[in-house]
């Protein structure tokens, strides 16, 4: 009975509440769900059944993803149809009772105690819908939150398993986009199908796409956005969002115009109805008594939430179509093809790998242009397989295709044993250095220290304070691209696999750390191991067993290095560049010598491990947590966002039409009173048509009352969160570089999304609908005063109870649905690094580990919502947390704006030079001094990890120094201009970037140069094939256009071969003859004609 009382009661959530009332509630505060409503209990069920309904050739798939939905929840609609029912009956059990209760008040009594019946009536029956309705409403959240979580489940899974060529066209924005949006709304289905919905269907599946089109373009940017500040380019992209925004918000105006027609449109209905009615009894000749008259009211205000209701219920349902349509468009997307490699049992044979007679291709669309063609090798275990060749050459193909990644054309690929991929570009972990490491494995301590060592990390998590328990983000705060790689392949060793497959692991370190990692890993750690290795580095090729060469997608050679190394080919010519750059290195090698005797100066980059700042170095993560106000929220809070469309001018009339729509409503209920007689017997003070058309007219009223105000809440509603995206995203865009490396994209995309969602759709009705139930009560108080002033004596001590109640129960509310928003961040970041980081997964056979981690991640987020009888209104706040960011230095300065042809000689001179990341932690660069002569050379080289990078940063000020200053041509870069300084540099990045859409656009983002232009810079360079390596080459074709006086290059041949990167230190020479290079390069080769090098190293080097 105590189970059945609190179930009844919810009295099971009071400690809840009690907690939020004591101290701000947390995660670990809020009770477990019930295992009915654990996502890992309920998701195999939903995706046996959305796989066995789509193996029918006559299913509609999104027909078979709702019935799947209607399987997994059809209890739940059971019992929420008899509450419903139920609570229905109840409502319309008072305006039943109506008439006889005033008939008991004009003196006609049928038995003694009537008045006692009936006002127990009334009591009971209120007291059975007040209890039914909350429990048909939870039972609706629970099921939607069930719903919601397991479609959320099955998004990812598909992510996990969809191919390369599906996921191409959708980028990790669209599928966030499924996830925080379409997946939400499904937990809101209504039913209703009318014409009108139709129309606000096409509006709504207009706004989808015009968002998914943002969130992509939003994700890509976020990926790229160290390029965009080194060139200067982020106001440019920036119009780019606003612009796809404006399509955007075209789609939202119309939705919700229609919606406020529609909510008129069903306002006047409940007056045609009655007007019909009485109309009819009437001309029928039956007598409008004053009790029948409002017991029919009574009926019809009933009816009037529902209806009122229905225009939004109409939009939920199409909205919900519109989003179950676009997640089963995703999950009928192609899968890989597990058919594409035979998994062979372990020990069955000699051979690892074997692939004969393999054509393959990334476009099932273009079989007869496969990629790799004609391929046949056999890989034995314990063998070393080296794979080289040109740039574009298939090379991370022919990886992918025994990963499993490419769709096979036509042959067959064997694969005995369990796999390790490091792949070309490192893919990053949102945790600890070691979790990244272990990946999933249990601790041994000993294989870990000596992975460890044999990757060369140790001193690098030395630096750290946390050392491998350092936290970091997807995109590898304050790692450079080295130690960025080391980690990639220290996560490979550790599995101890069977197979290891590298994409050029050694092209972003340095040579003495390629060596070592080459000797140490290759070698000896996985001496045993059966590994193929791609490499432009041509001395790391003598040691494989067997060498691969690739050229336009065919092995045109293969064999152990002395037997081809004679043969007139490919692999000829790559030697052979190699050689000439080592002869090169040799006949400067005395003067190389002299200089060095002649000059004592030694340059520290790097951080000195002695430097107290190591030592005091305060103890916090490199990535901050989300931020979470807490507390009420503020008055101000809902008055900027208020005051935010046309400074609040329209807010007045919005209340006034409110308020004049009550007055009408009361007025034409109290018209309908008094002009209708007690009894039939009684005259009645007006006339039948009198009576009729006063209704009408004050009904009327009472409709365009409804109309204006839902068109001047659709216009601040649509303004208020139009102005509130542009402040947000042009707070983001001018965010210095120190937000985006702490703060992981995922969250920023949530707050792009679900947030901006929220900010669109739901919190300008929410608080209108608060306002207007305000005004409703007092009109109602107003009204009770009027006629029965006794009243009040009892509505004052239970009004004082009810604000007690809301006060106590307020806290906890607030508290839950900040939680909501703060635990949907990591679920939006765990699918955002699932989906760039979905080969390795899968290559690690990982995916059960990451699908169990989405599953809890879905559980955190669900608790707090399950425990939430949560108001959004608070969601605004967080759109204004992101408006309010810290911003980077003004773009222009017209005080202080260097001239046009500045900088003229490219002297860049740096004194004392200090550089932190932040107050925190150590300097990585320690008092540097030097000078870079104008239309000079200057190679940079050293360890990776020892601040190269960072003197970049700070050279295009996207990092500020705490100690010193950089003049170029005798202008300090502090006092001019962002846009000043950056548009007049140049830069290669290490990692190179390519944006959606065209080549033209690609090479000139700007819009800056003629077509003639572009084409002599693609002949030269003949950009087509978009490898790493191409993509670096688009990238230097974008400098060649710009051609400024400052060219830096950060890594920039890293990932080309030797003779692709001679042709480009040839193009370097021939177009920047008189401008001043700085080039960062771990090839030595790269740096030979620089008329000055800075070797790079820390102290304790």
């Amino acid at each position: 009975m105590q189970v059945f009382f609190s179930l009844l009661t919810f009295s099971w959530v009071s400690s809840v509440i009690a907690n939020g009332n004591k101290k701000p509630s947390d995660l670990g505060d809020v009770p477990q769900l019930a295992n009915i409503d654990h996502v890992k209990r309920v998701f195999p069920v939903l995706l046996k059944k959305v796989e066995s309904f789509s193996n029918e050739s006559t299913q509609i798939p999104t027909l078979g993803l709702v019935k799947a939905l209607f399987y997994i929840l059809w209890k739940d609609f059971v019992v929420t149809g008899f509450l419903a029912l139920a609570s229905s009956l109840s409502n319309f059990a008072g305006p039943y009772l109506i008439d006889s209760f005033v008939q008991y008040l004009n003196g006609s009594r049928a038995y003694e105690s009537q008045g006692l019946v009936l006002v127990s009536a009334f009591f009971v029956a209120k007291i059975i819908g007040c209890f039914t309705k909350r429990h048909w409403w939870f039972k609706l959240q629970q099921a939607g939150i069930r719903a919601r979580s397991t479609i959320v489940a099955m998004i990812y899974h598909k992510s996990l398993t969809i191919s390369s060529r599906s996921q191409q066209g959708n980028s990790s924005g669209e599928i966030i986009n499924l996830m925080a949006v379409d997946a939400e709304r499904i937990g809101e289905y209504a039913w209703s199908n009318l014409p009108l919905g139709y129309i606000q269907e096409k509006f709504q599946d207009d706004l989808m796409k015009s968002k998914d089109k943002r969130m992509k373009s939003t994700s890509e940017i976020l990926r790229n956005m160290s390029l965009l500040k080194f060139q200067g380019w982020e106001m440019k992209f920036l119009s780019k969002i606003i612009k796809l925004r404006d399509e955007e918000e075209g789609a939202l105006k119309k939705y919700m115009y229609t919606l406020s027609m529609s909510s008129f449109i069903f306002w006047g209905a409940p007056t045609v109805v009655a007007v019909v009615t009485f109309a009819t009894c009437l001309f029928a000749g039956i007598a409008l008594e004053s009790g029948k008259v409002l017991s029919v009211l009574a009926t019809f205000e009933i009816l009037e939430e529902p209806i009122y209701n229905l225009p939004e219920s109409i939009s939920v349902f199409f909205q919900t179509k519109v989003s179950l349509d676009r997640i089963a468009i995703f999950l009928r997307l192609n899968d890989i093809d597990s058919n594409a490699i035979v998994k062979a049992p372990k020990g069955s044979s000699e051979t690892a790998i074997e692939i004969m007679d393999g054509n393959f291709t990334w476009d099932l669309n273009m079989l007869s242009n496969s990629t790799l063609k004609d391929i046949t090798i056999r890989v034995n275990h314990g063998m070393r397989v080296a794979v080289c060749g040109t740039v574009g050459s298939g090379k991370s193909s022919l990886l992918s295709c025994i990963l499993g990644e490419m769709s096979k054309v036509s042959g067959s690929v064997k694969v005995e044993g369990s796999k390790a991929y490091v792949a070309q570009s490192p893919w990053i972990q949102s945790g600890t250095i070691e979790d990244n490491i272990l990946f999933g494995r249990e601790m041994d301590r000993e294989r870990y220290e000596k992975v460890l060592e044999a990757c060369s990390l140790k001193k690098d998590l030395e630096i750290l304070s946390f050392g491998d328990q350092t936290v970091i983000d997807e995109r590898g705060i304050n790692l450079s691209g080295g130690q960025k790689q080391r980690i990639q392949i220290a996560r490979a060793l550790y599995q101890d696999a069977d197979i290891y497959l590298f994409d050029d692991p050694f092209s972003a370190v340095d040579a003495h750390t390629g060596s070592h990692l080459f000797r140490e890993c290759m070698l000896q750690f996985l001496d045993s191991k059966t590994v193929i290795y791609i490499t432009h580095q041509v001395e790391f090729l003598p040691a494989a067993d067997m060498i691969l060469v690739l050229r336009d997608g065919r092995i045109t050679q293969a064999g152990k290095y002395n037997d081809i190394l004679n043969s007139e080919s490919d692999f000829m010519e790559l030697v052979g560049a190699h050689r000439e750059a080592l002869s090169a290195i040799d006949s400067i090698g005395t003067t190389v010598d002299q200089e060095q005797s002649n000059s004592s100066e030694k340059i520290i980059i790097g951080n000195e491990s002695s430097n107290t700042d190591d030592i005091l170095v305060s103890k916090e993560h490199l990535v901050q947590e989300e931020e979470r106000e807490k507390g009420r929220v503020g008055f101000s809070v809902y008055w900027k966002y208020i005051i935010t469309a046309y400074g609040g001018a329209l807010v007045p009339f919005i209340v006034l039409a409110q308020i004049a729509f009550q007055v009408l409503q009361i007025g034409s209920t109290y018209w309908m009173a008094w002009a209708s007689p007690v009894l039939a017997t009684d005259p009645a003070p007006v006339t039948g048509t009198t009576l009729i058309i006063v209704y009408v007219a004050l009904a009327a009223g009472c409709a365009l009352c409804i109309l204006g105000r839902g068109l001047l809440l659709a216009t601040v509603a649509y303004k208020s969160a139009s102005l509130l995206f542009h402040k947000m995203h042009l707070s983001i865009f001018r965010s210095p570089m120190s937000f985006f490396d702490s703060t992981p994209s995922g969250r920023i995309l949530n707050r792009a999304s679900t947030d901006q969602s929220a900010l669109d759709m739901q919190v300008p009705y929410q608080i209108g609908s608060f306002v207007f139930a305000v005004i409703q009560l007092l009109g109602i108080i107003a009204i009770m005063s009027l006629c029965a002033w006794k009243v009040i004596i009892i509505f004052i001590p239970v009004a004082g109870m009810c604000i007690w109640l809301q006060q106590y129960y307020l806290p906890s509310a607030r508290e839950m649905a900040r939680l909501v928003g703060v635990c949907n961040g990591p679920v939006i970041q765990n699918f955002a690094e699932t989906i760039s980081g979905s080969t390795t997964i899968r290559s690690f056979d990982q995916q059960d580990r990451f699908q169990d981690m989405n599953l809890k991640l879905n559980n955190d987020f669900a608790r707090p919502k399950f425990h939430a009888a949560a108001a959004m209104e608070w969601l605004s706040l967080r759109i204004f947390q992101y408006s309010s960011l810290p911003s980077e230095p003004p773009l222009i300065i017209e005080s202080n704006r260097p001239v046009d042809q500045w900088p003229a000689q490219g002297e860049v001179d740096i004194h004392h030079l200090q550089v932190r990341y932040a107050p925190h932690m150590p300097l990585v660069l320690c008092g540097l001094t030097c000078t870079l002569k104008g239309g000079k050379k200057t190679g940079i080289v050293g360890r990776t990890g020892c601040g190269k990078s960072t003197l970049i940063q700070t050279l295009f000020h996207l990092v500020e120094p705490s100690d010193g200053y950089i003049l170029i041509d005798g202008i300090d870069i502090s006092t001019i201009g962002l846009h000043d300084l950056r548009s007049r540099l140049s830069i290669i990045p290490q990692d190179p970037t390519m944006f959606e859409g065209t080549i033209r656009s690609n090479l000139d983002p700007l819009e800056e140069y003629t077509d003639d232009k572009i084409w002599e810079v693609l002949v030269t360079e003949n950009g087509e094939n978009w490898s790493v390596g191409q993509r670096q080459l688009v990238c230097l074709g974008r400098v060649l256009l710009k051609k400024t006086k400052v060219l830096v290059l950060d890594e920039a041949t890293a990932s080309v071969d030797t003779a692709t990167d001679g042709k480009i230190q040839q193009t370097l020479q021939k177009h920047f003859t008189d401008s001043t290079v700085i080039m960062i390069a771990h090839r030595i080769t790269s740096v030979l004609d620089s008329d000055m090098v800075l070797v790079s190293r820390t102290r304790s080097d």
